[in-house]
């Protein structure tokens, strides 16, 4: 008989909120320092570098529960949900009874996990009105009724810049850097 090795998720199976380890650890990571005055940042000080609403996130010691916004998990409908596969082989190495399991990544448009958190960095800057965007890690996805007559600067650590739809426009100076990555425009 044979084994099944690669679980999906249906659509309506992804996932609605995200988790946030930090509000159930017992004992919590000491708090990021400030590298100019050496007190502990809070989100406010982050602003700068990330949307409010992400750096609200990034600092909430509270909330084990996030709400993922429906425009984001639209976005995922598109390449999640990635495979849960058994790892047999390494439970046969192992000798444990264990059932081990790991994340196929690979399989999505960009080939990691990057593009999970960038759409949703992307997302709120969006909802915030910023218009330069650097995600650290992932891709930039500007989408649907999106029009921006100002300077744009999008840059993208190692991943991709797509800006699609049939309304999607950007005008004016735009800078798109990206390394390792790509722009594609649909």
């Amino acid at each position: 008989m044979s084994k099944q090795k690669r679980f999906f998720l249906s659509e309506e199976e992804i996932p609605t909120q995200w988790y946030n380890i930090l509000a159930d650890m017992p004992n919590k990571p000491m708090p990021m320092l400030d590298p100019k005055t050496k007190k502990p940042m809070t989100p406010e000080d982050m602003f700068p570098l990330f949307s409010m609403e992400a750096s609200r996130q990034e600092m909430d010691q509270e909330h084990a529960w996030i709400d993922i916004p429906e425009a984001v998990r639209e976005q995922y409908k598109y390449y999640r949900s990635t495979p849960l596969v058994r790892a047999y082989g390494l439970e046969k190495a192992l000798g444990t009874p264990a059932h081990i399991y790991f994340k196929n990544e690979s399989v999505s448009p960009i080939g990691s996990h990057k593009l999970n958190s960038a759409l949703a960095q992307a997302y709120y800057c969006k909802q915030e009105g910023v218009t330069n965007i650097t995600t650290e890690t992932g891709s930039v996805d500007i989408t649907g009724d999106t029009t921006s007559q100002h300077e744009n600067n999008i840059t993208t650590g190692t991943g991709d810049v797509t800006i699609n739809g049939d309304t999607a426009s950007v005008t004016g100076d735009t800078n798109i850097t990206t390394e390792n990555g790509d722009v594609t425009v649909n």
